[in-house]
């Protein structure tokens, strides 16, 4: 099948000593060595800093609620803080993306309309608008808000 493909290729290119011919054979392997060895190397190493990351968590969790008549109160607290910074980071993330999406959805609109003139193929710009704003209303409209700790 390699071969098959390198033929094609060769011939698609004028001739096996086309510059085509080297950047085709330099970019299948390095495709091949991108989604063989980079991608499963990088979601392994993170896989192993979030188990760390919880481990390290649940051991100052424990010591703390040990340590002092206070602790499981603050080790409580603390728990109940991580994750309303959990769901305040997430939230800004889709803020972020909504004001993403909506800015290309309106750069394709006027890109494609001047690239193109007429024809309305410029309204496909209207997709990543619409997915932008959609963001926008969850995050300000439809989300929950995020609870303030009341002071006991």
């Amino acid at each position: 099948m390699l071969h098959m493909a390198s033929f094609l290729a060769m011939h698609l290119f004028e001739g096996p000593d086309s510059s085509a011919y080297a950047l085709f054979g330099f970019l299948s392997i390095s495709s091949v060595a991108l989604f063989v060895v980079f991608l499963p190397a990088v979601s392994w190493i993170d896989a192993r800093r979030k188990e760390r990351e919880a481990y390290y968590r649940s051991e100052t969790l424990r010591r703390i609620s040990e340590a002092t008549g206070d602790g499981a109160k603050a080790a409580l607290e603390l728990l109940w803080e991580q994750g309303r910074q959990k769901q305040i980071s997430l939230r800004e993330g889709i803020k972020i993306g909504g004001v993403i999406d909506v800015g290309v959805g309106v750069g394709l609109l006027i890109f494609l309309r001047i690239l193109l003139g007429g024809g309305g193929v410029y309204l496909c710009g209207l997709v990543p608008l619409f997915i932008g704003v959609a963001m926008l209303v969850y995050v300000y409209v439809l989300a929950a808000p995020v609870t303030e700790r009341r002071k006991d």
